[in-house]
């Protein structure tokens, strides 16, 4: 149809889309996961493929299957009878392919991102966004997702159920809700009196305190798990928050008919509760660590191990390149036996490239890091993963799933791998300070401060101006924050 109010357009808009083979997926979960995890998904192949097999932990080294390259290079050649099928198996077994679309990936990547980049300033705040932004590529389980594994363990009828969900998704990240009953059942469709119900149920699930409307409540609710609501530390918060929130000890005594000493030990212990119980729980810290890489010193130089002890060892079983070279299959067999090779040996070569992976970006590492290696935190660089990335010649994406659950021994403790990339500041003397060696100087200063006059955000932002790093105030409170330290007029000791 056409005429007045009538248009008629063509347009042919042409779009890039990228679908990763199910090997490729495999690699970039194999090169993510940290080694006892590595172990588990190895395991799965092992179950699924009968082509493989694993060797005892004294046999062939995992970096050197040098037989098995050669065997599988020779499956379809020496005993086998010539064939269309049999000429193309030394090309089949080649991955070269699929590890240069992997390299390609990440040149697309860099190209776009030059391309799309600008010649604006790049601060230590959008660093530290940028680094937020990478680890997230790389996520445990979400406080949302444990909530409602909790609601559906729970004995709840179905309008429940569904009004617990909406609740969650409400929650901020300290776990606090930010919408009322009121409008999540106008949101949701529900009745008032069942959303009601499940923000009850909601603040009697793990961890403490969550699902509370604010911090009072919150920390209420933590007291309540302990069963000490009704302590002076509860009637502290429940009746004069205020004078809490100002550390008004002589006045908070006077009020509860208390001496200063019963008072000093109620805050002491509302101190010790969480105040956004949401933001900890990634935190696990239950979780077996098993370092990826050791870094230590060998007299005057500096060494690399990585840890194998948890990857099984695997080679290409001789049984099934002997069925393949006795020529007697038939083609559905055969063809199924080389495609089970070929995802094995894939499976190995993957794994060697986690590894070499893992310690060329721990070289880097090094090189930059060279003086926490000897003399600890306080002396930790600035490092972002472009730099790394440049170095080793990946992207920073496969840097980041490369780091993502690694850790490295070292000789001042074990430490995840992405506790070496920080942000940092340009001290007055031109050297660079990391964010985490500014975070540790903060700590220090209030730990030796005078308590009965701590010093506040102003007063530490003096103390890094003599040391020559120049923040600002709000930036040393969100870092005291991030410590889990209070702000001066509640660390003040009035006894």
């Amino acid at each position: 149809m056409s005429g007045p109010g009538f248009s008629h357009e063509l347009r042919q808009r042409q779009t890039q889309s990228l679908v990763l083979a199910p090997q490729l997926r495999q690699s970039l979960k194999i090169l993510q996961v940290a080694a006892l995890d590595l172990r588990s998904v190895i395991q799965e192949e092992l179950q699924a493929n009968p082509t493989l097999e694993e060797l005892p932990m004294e046999g062939v080294s995992l970096d050197r299957e040098k037989d098995a390259d050669n065997t599988l290079d020779n499956d379809a050649g020496q005993d086998a009878p010539a064939s269309p099928e049999g000429s193309g198996d030394r090309e089949e077994l080649d991955f070269s392919k699929e590890f240069e679309i992997l390299g390609k990936l990440d040149e697309d990547w860099r190209n776009h991102l030059a391309s799309a980049g600008g010649a604006q300033p790049f601060t230590s705040e959008d660093a530290e966004k940028r680094q937020h932004f990478f680890d997230s590529l790389v996520t445990e389980t979400s406080l949302q997702e444990h909530l409602v594994q909790q609601a559906e363990l729970a004995d709840l009828d179905a309008p429940t159920l569904e009004a617990v969900k909406h609740l969650v998704g409400t929650l901020d990240d300290r776990g606090f809700l930010t919408q009322s009953p009121n409008d999540v059942a106008l949101q949701a469709g529900l009745p008032l009196p069942v959303v009601q119900e499940a923000a009850k149920i909601l603040k009697g699930f793990e961890p403490a305190g969550i699902g509370a409307t604010n911090l009072e409540e919150c920390l209420l609710l933590q007291l309540g798990a302990k069963g000490r609501r009704e302590t002076m530390a509860g009637r502290i918060i429940r009746d004069h928050f205020d004078l809490l929130s100002r550390r008004r000890i002589p006045e908070l005594a006077r009020k509860l008919g208390a001496d200063t000493d019963d008072v000093q030990v109620a805050i002491e212990e509302i101190g010790a509760l969480d105040p956004a119980p949401g933001r900890r729980f990634a935190e696990d810290s239950n979780r077996v660590v098993v370092p990826d890489v050791t870094v230590e010193k060998d007299g005057d130089k500096w060494s690399v191990s990585l840890n194998s002890d948890y990857i099984p060892r695997l080679r290409i079983s001789n049984t099934y390149r002997d069925m393949i070279a006795k020529g007697t299959l038939t083609r559905e067999e055969r063809d199924y036996l080389r495609e089970r090779i070929r995802s094995g040996k894939f499976l190995i070569n993957s794994i060697e490239q986690r590894q070499q992976t893992i310690e060329r970006i721990t070289r880097e590492i090094m090189k930059v890091q060279g003086e926490f290696f000897e003399h600890g935190v306080s002396h930790l660089k600035p490092l972002t993963m472009t730099k790394i990335a440049d170095a080793v010649g990946v992207h920073e994406t496969t840097v980041s799933r490369a780091i993502a659950n690694k850790f490295i021994r070292t000789p001042h403790g074990v430490f995840d791998m992405k506790f070496f990339f920080t942000p940092g500041y340009q001290a007055d003397s031109g050297a660079s300070v990391s964010n985490k060696s500014v975070k540790e100087m903060i700590s220090e200063l209030i730990d030796l401060e005078d308590t009965a006059k701590p010093l506040s955000d102003q007063d530490l932002v003096a103390k890094l101006q003599e040391k020559g790093i120049n923040i600002a105030r709000r930036t040393v409170a969100k870092y005291r924050e991030e410590l889990g330290l209070l702000p001066s007029n509640l660390r003040r000791d009035y006894t």
